[in-house]
């Protein structure tokens, strides 16, 4: 008997699941016409709640299934574009040109900052080489307190400054980041690559975020290796456009997926997806400095004071590292 329930109770669960998928995919169908995209929305949502629920007519069942089909075809053919009207923050796609050693960055962001949203959007070709790459560094930025932030990395040199990527989300002018639309198709992927006091400062600076700064535990080579999958996947997105998707394609478990590349053994792990807690797994991975205690490391891990202190100055990044290595 209980089996027989708890395998009626799980179809009635899925079937509602997929209603909700439909009625939300019609929901952020790309189109301007909000009123058409509600009204098919309720009027899905409706014909789907009578269909399952409230009529035992096979033909009104037949029916929607067909609407179902349809309209599953119809989003496998929603594409991801590079010609739309982007926010400045994210309108450039950066590319790089692997020759050798030497690697050159053309759509480098350094943005100069007033507020939040005055700012004059600049734009740097950067060349930087392979052997003077020393290490990677990683940052989680809190928009609110919680168990989610952003997470991104920082590639360090010996004769350079530090160069950031961003995995993001890439919304339209008219578009704020949303997390149910970016499950629907809503927003493109953008690898941001820029200066730290861009891609950290604004985030420090500006946005009143809480950032921590971390420096990864390994090897020069696997550093390299790991720059490298980020150019080849900077390429391809300039190439071939993808969406961002919140559960498959995002910041976290984008850095997974390629680290998993370079050192073969991640398993799942919820912090994958509340990736507030990402350091945390670090730590427990061993991949951050294990002679402190973690809440030692992550006390000394904020970087806001430094950063405000450091403002736009030409060595905000030595600045925001400076207390990484100080002992109490």
């Amino acid at each position: 008997m209980a089996l027989r329930w708890l395998a009626h109770a799980t179809g009635h669960l899925i079937q509602a699941l997929l209603v909700l998928w439909a009625a939300l995919a019609l929901w952020f169908w790309p189109t301007q016409w909000v009123g058409l995209r509600l009204a098919a929305a309720i009027a899905f949502a409706a014909f789907g709640i009578w269909a399952l629920w409230l009529t035992r007519s096979r033909r009104v069942w037949l029916t929607f299934a067909a609407m179902y089909v349809v309209l599953v075809i119809g989003w496998s053919t929603i594409k991801p574009k590079q010609d739309r009207d982007w926010r400045p923050e994210v309108a450039v796609l950066p590319r790089a040109v692997v020759s050798g050693d030497q690697v050159r960055l053309v759509g480098v962001r350094d943005f100069e900052y007033r507020s939040t949203d005055d700012f004059t959007p600049r734009y740097l070709e950067r060349t930087v080489y392979l052997s003077h790459l020393t290490g990677v560094d990683f940052y989680i930025s809190y928009w609110m307190p919680g168990p989610v932030g952003h997470t991104f990395l920082s590639f360090t040199f010996d004769d350079a400054e530090p160069l950031s990527i961003s995995i993001e989300a890439r919304p339209e002018a008219h578009e704020g980041f949303a997390p149910v639309g970016s499950l629907f198709k809503q927003f493109e992927l953008i690898y941001v690559v820029g200066e730290e006091r861009d891609l950290v400062g604004v985030r420090t600076n500006y946005r009143a975020e809480d950032v921590y700064l971390y420096r990864i535990s390994t090897t020069p080579e696997n550093a390299r290796r790991l720059f490298l999958i980020y150019m080849e996947r900077i390429n391809e997105l300039a190439d071939r456009p993808e969406f961002y998707h919140l559960l498959s394609n995002n910041c976290t478990l984008n850095i997974v997926r390629y680290a998993s590349t370079i050192s073969p053994g991640s398993r799942f792990d919820i912090r994958h997806y509340l990736n507030g807690l990402f350091d945390s797994y670090l730590y427990h991975r061993q991949l951050l400095d294990s002679s402190l205690p973690f809440e030692e490391l992550r006390r000394r891990a904020h970087i806001n004071e430094a950063a405000q202190a450091a403002d736009s100055t030409e060595d905000f990044s030595e600045r925001i590292r400076a207390q990484l290595g100080k002992r109490s």
